[in-house]
């Protein structure tokens, strides 16, 4: 057996492998052009600057300096950041005061989601943050009146109706399996 074969055989004998992990991989080279060095600061936004701040704000780039030569000196003004990286955040219009305000609180998380100081600067840009849209619930299956037996005599109508919609509901849970 050469080596080809054992790594496919080895490769085989690993079992499944969650779908994650190949989104994760064929999305990787999009975010490096756009500055994430992986696609985790995009799928874990909403964990890192919480759900309030998610709805409203989504990283559009990160922009890393430029690597200096050996010979190369920093001017002062470069120099302030130092080798940290700039988040510039999409952020729709009217939030961006309020993100502006709150832009030390998320820079704080950002470099401790990463571990260290990262981003030292962020930029806001104006423009709409797209979201996926949850589709609509489906409507509610329509009440059987053949759900009670015609032998259950209620009186009550408020009951009635409340065993009906739950026999229905019950009856529409067994279709769909």
């Amino acid at each position: 057996m050469d080596d080809t074969e054992r790594r496919a055989l080895a490769r085989a004998a690993s079992g499944a492998r969650p779908i994650g992990a190949y989104a994760a991989r064929a999305l990787d080279p999009a975010a490096r052009a756009r500055g994430f060095a992986t696609t985790a600061l995009l799928s874990e936004w909403p964990a890192i600057v919480g759900a309030e701040l998610a709805q409203f704000t989504m990283p559009d780039r990160v922009v890393w300096p430029r690597r200096r030569e050996d010979g190369e000196e920093t001017s002062p003004q470069r120099g302030h950041r130092g080798e940290a990286a700039v988040l510039v955040l999409r952020v729709e219009g009217p939030r961006a005061i309020e993100v502006q305000h709150r832009s030390g609180q998320i820079l704080e998380r950002v470099n401790s989601y990463f571990g260290y100081r990262a981003v030292a600067e962020m930029r806001i840009l104006q423009a709409p943050v797209t979201r996926k849209t949850l589709p609509a619930p489906s409507p509610a299956p329509p009440l059987d009146p053949d759900a009670l037996p015609p032998s259950a005599e209620i009186e009550d109508r408020g009951l009635r109706a409340a065993l009906l919609r739950l026999g229905s509901a019950a009856r529409a849970r067994l279709t769909r399996g």
